[in-house]
């Protein structure tokens, strides 16, 4: 055993997700039972620790967050894991930098999902965070490994990705990295919304150009 499993607290890891899942809901970035957050598992190769499917945040316990491994299996826990399991699972698959994954389903990314258009570098942290413009993954359903496979191929190695008429998924190499690339998104497409009221052609920010890598 090394000392990253012995050092590893899974039950310190579960309340940090419930923390999140209930602060994504004081953001107004969530509602009901919607959404979904995962961290993978230091040291574990193939486990992953990942919010129960149907069941409300305000409801949830730490020890209802489920363990599963590669195929989505329960490993420990209560109960199913979320229905976008494979989503989570893809995208670690293709993303050996992620470590944690946030998918929520906030009003003004979602404006941009049903109008199919990027959410753009208007403010700067969020072109920080997601090292760019944030795309619009086409809308099908995303209970499954292909829709994963092809949110992937539309997020590349940027750090959020639109589902279209559905919500918006971002990841980090932490959990509190990945949370505050979505209230950066979120922050930023409501900026966009408004301003699209005032001009076509907003300033937009180039990640490239910018020469910075972290938070102001």
């Amino acid at each position: 055993m090394t000392d990253t499993l012995v050092e590893f607290d899974i039950a310190a890891a579960r309340q940090e997700i419930l923390d999140y899942c209930l602060r994504s809901m004081q953001y107004g970035l969530n509602f009901n039972t919607q959404g979904n957050i995962s961290i993978r598992v230091p040291g574990q190769d193939g486990r992953f620790l990942i919010t129960p499917t149907d069941l409300e945040y305000d409801r949830m316990t730490a020890d209802d967050i489920v363990l599963v491994d590669w195929d989505g299996a329960v490993i420990d826990g209560p109960h199913e894991p979320s229905s976008e399991v494979t989503v989570h699972l893809a995208t670690y698959k293709r993303r050996p930098d992620v470590n944690a994954i946030v998918h929520t389903e906030p009003v003004f990314a979602n404006v941009w999902g049903v109008v199919g258009e990027p959410i753009l570098g208007t403010l700067v942290n969020m072109v920080i965070y997601t090292k760019g413009d944030v795309p619009i993954m086409p809308f099908t359903l995303s209970n499954n490994w292909g829709f994963g496979d092809a949110m992937c191929d539309v997020m590349g190695d940027l750090n959020a990705v639109v589902w279209a008429n559905h919500g918006l998924l971002t990841v980090g190499d932490n959990l509190r990295d990945a949370f505050k690339t979505s209230v950066a998104v979120e922050s930023a497409a409501k900026v966009q919304a408004y301003a699209r009221a005032l001009t076509d052609k907003p300033i937009v920010l180039d990640y490239a150009s910018l020469g910075i890598t972290s938070s102001l």
